[in-house]
């Protein structure tokens, strides 16, 4: 911690708001996450992307909430094998991003009669038969489990195979499930959490849990929204290991966030959103610099790099 503050006050402008991140290394949290090899993936391989259909395309997407346009005729495509982050500040379009995705939301109709959305090539489809290919985590799908009484961890897992919030009492759990459900637990560090109550659990176990929920159908795709709002820096740094492993894996990830602390290294396009609108678009070395985020910010941003890590602070 001491040499990256010190390699920022060095090369860089002191600003009063310091947005710290360290190293990132697998082998730091705990048997369960070093004894992990990135290598050693139990996920099925995927044809070159090329041959694929995007992950997500998005064209000429206009959404109205109310009487206020909150995305202006966006178009995006995110291939599958692609990790991808899209950054940008509170209000500029990343949450009605995701719920386009998880159809909480409906895009305008288009004027020509074009599909405005797809998924995996798709422009109809219902989020509980993609769970299979593309995993996803939000803060609101915490904040559901959590109500849940008496949820274990556990169940809050088990319940991914079934797109619920619980096991429905008519569905067997098989044996393989339960196994698969301690290896994604297992991959995530959280194992040791498995007959917790989930509603006890601080946010950084809620993160590693919800991630191994996402990871039980073995999706091509992870879709993560702003995975470290609550996290102290410990439980970051352990998301931050996570994410890696993953990617390292051939998960795509799919990172919705206004941190570049928590863009791994291993995620090389950075899309930039500001009221609604895509403001830039291109690779982590165009954009993860000062006058781009400036922009996007709509402040002074100073960028500090320490052996392969981002952090960024206002002034």
């Amino acid at each position: 911690m001491a040499d990256i503050m010190g390699a920022c006050v060095a090369n860089c402008i002191p600003a009063a708001v310091f947005f710290t991140a360290i190293r990132g290394t697998v082998h730091s949290w705990g048997p369960e996450l070093s004894n992990l090899d990135p290598r050693a993936s139990t996920m099925t391989a995927t044809a070159p992307a090329a041959a694929l259909p995007p992950l997500i395309e998005l064209d000429r997407a206009t959404v109205v909430r109310g009487q206020v346009k909150v995305l202006h005729g966006l178009s995006l495509r995110i291939a599958q094998g692609q990790h991808t982050a899209l950054l940008g500040p509170n209000g500029c379009g990343k949450s009605t991003f995701i719920k386009l995705i998880t159809r909480e939301l409906y895009p305008l109709a288009q004027g020509d009669g074009s599909v405005a959305v797809k998924v995996l090539g798709q422009n109809r489809w219902q989020v509980d038969r993609l769970r299979s290919q593309l995993g996803i985590v939000t803060g609101d799908l915490s904040s559901n489990l959590a109500d849940m009484p008496g949820l274990t961890v556990e169940q809050a897992v088990l319940s991914g195979f079934f797109a619920s919030y619980v096991v429905p009492a008519f569905r067997e759990v098989t044996a393989e499930m339960r196994t698969r459900v301690g290896e994604t637990l297992a991959m995530t560090g959280a194992l040791s959490l498995r007959e917790r109550a989930y509603a006890e659990l601080s946010a950084g176990e809620t993160r590693r849990v919800l991630i191994a929920r996402a990871l039980v159908n073995r999706p091509q795709a992870l879709l993560l929204d702003e995975p470290s709002t609550g996290l102290d820096l410990v439980a970051r740094e352990q998301l931050v290991a996570t994410m890696r492993v993953l990617a390292q894996q051939g998960i795509t990830l799919v990172l919705v966030t206004h941190h570049i602390e928590e863009i791994i290294p291993e995620i090389e396009r950075v899309v930039l959103l500001r009221d609604g609108r895509v403001l830039a678009d291109g690779s982590r070395a165009e954009l993860l610099r000062s006058e781009p985020l400036s922009a996007v910010f709509g402040g002074a941003i100073t960028v500090c790099e320490q052996e392969g890590r981002l952090t960024a602070y206002a002034g």
